[in-house]
C-alpha cells in the first residue's frame, strides 16, 4: 500500500507538471533562414506553385479553396496532409502578401493556431528565405505539447525550408515565359 501511494504521489506531480508547462510556456516562436542559389522572382514563383509543394511539404496532398480568390489577402484554402499514415486538414487563411517579398497566413486547426510568415530578399543574386513562427495550443493539453514538441517543430520547419531550397535550385520550369 505504501508503495502505491509513492507511485499515486509520482503520477500526480508527472501530471500536473505537464499541464503546469502549458501554462508558464503557453506560445512558442521559433525562426528559421537558408539562402537559395536562385532569383528573388524565381524563388517566390517556386514557392507559390502549387505543382512543386509536395516537393517540399513532407507530407503534402492538395489545396482546396474554400473562399476568396488564391494568392489574395483574405484568401481561405483547406490543405491536406498525410501524417503516418493518417490525413490532416489544416485551414489557412493568407492575412498579407507582397509578391516577391512577404506572405503571411494563420493555420487552424482543432490542435492549434499558427501564425507564419515567409519572406524574401535578393542578395547579390541569391535569394535569402525566412520564415517566422509562432504557434498556440487550443487547449490544455495541446499547449503543453506544444511546449514540449518545440524543438521537432522548429526541425520540421527547417526540413521544409531545406526542401524548398532543393526544389528552387532544381527547377527546370519557366515562369517567366515571353511568348504571347
Amino acid at each position: 500500500m505504501k508503495y502505491l501511494k509513492y507511485i499515486l504521489g509520482i503520477l500526480t506531480v508527472l501530471v500536473i507538471g505537464f499541464f503546469l508547462l502549458g501554462v508558464i510556456k503557453s506560445e512558442l516562436s521559433y525562426e528559421c533562414e537558408v539562402m537559395v542559389d536562385k532569383s528573388l522572382a524565381e524563388s517566390w514563383s517556386v514557392s507559390q506553385d502549387e505543382e512543386k509543394m509536395s516537393d517540399w511539404l513532407e507530407g503534402f496532398q492538395k489545396i482546396e479553396q474554400v473562399s476568396g480568390s488564391p494568392n489574395t489577402v483574405g484568401a481561405v484554402a483547406d490543405i491536406y496532409f498525410v501524417t503516418d499514415g493518417q490525413e490532416m486538414t489544416i485551414r489557412e487563411t493568407i492575412t498579407e502578401i507582397v509578391p516577391n517579398e512577404s506572405v503571411s497566413m494563420l493555420f487552424t486547426s482543432d490542435f492549434m493556431d499558427m501564425d507564419y510568415k515567409l519572406t524574401m530578399e535578393s542578395i547579390d543574386g541569391k535569394t535569402k528565405i525566412n520564415s517566422s513562427t509562432t504557434c498556440k495550443g487550443n487547449g490544455m493539453v495541446s499547449k503543453s505539447l506544444i511546449a514540449l514538441m518545440g524543438n521537432s517543430m522548429e526541425t520540421q520547419e527547417k526540413t521544409n525550408l531545406s526542401s524548398l531550397k532543393k526544389t528552387i535550385e532544381q527547377n527546370s520550369k519557366n515562369y517567366f515565359s515571353t511568348e504571347n
